[in-house]
């Protein structure tokens, strides 16, 4: 882990940040290097030094490098999007991978007509050869709705970014 890596005479970029001399005990020091100044500027700009040392002390030592990341992603994206934050990303990524799911659904069905097409025509006489390809049917005839499980699918309005819980 990084606590146990000796340290050079140069303080960490939360003491450099909070104009502070770095102590061999400083707190930040393994998880907010020099070389990364931005890194806790961010974490400190939405969540404040006082409130990060709070969290780490919380949290068991062996957790605290996640706990660092969470906070600096958590911190990045809440500057991007100051209203939805982390919510909103995980909103578009459920709303993409609902549509991705609904794709995946049309497809298999239309795979499936294919399918029960070519076996029919196979079966088929010559004067029913003639049926029309399922192909031409919009979507919404397919009954892929009727038929999908709707436990495997995502909760995509749970967090709207329009309404919050």
């Amino acid at each position: 882990m990084k606590s146990h890596e000796p340290r050079s005479s140069s303080s960490c970029a939360a003491c450099k940040y909070l104009k502070r001399r770095c102590s061999p005990n400083c707190q930040f020091a393994p998880y907010f290097r020099s070389d990364e100044p931005k890194k806790f500027a961010k974490v400190h700009k939405v969540f404040g030094a006082s409130n990060v040392s709070k969290i780490l002390n919380e949290v068991p030592e062996d957790q605290r490098e996640d706990t660092v990341n969470s906070l600096a992603y958590e911190a990045e994206v809440r500057l991007r999007d100051p209203i939805y934050g982390c919510i909103g990303a995980i909103v578009s990524l459920q709303r993409k991978m609902a549509e991705l799911q609904h794709d995946l659904i049309v497809a298999r069905a239309r795979l499936a007509c294919y399918y029960v097409e070519q076996q029919s025509s196979s079966f088929l006489d010559d004067e029913h050869a003639s049926l029309p390809p399922c192909f031409d049917f919009p979507e919404s005839n397919f009954g892929i709705m009727e038929t999908f499980n709707h436990s495997s699918m995502p909760v995509v309005d749970q967090f709207s970014p329009f309404q919050f819980p």
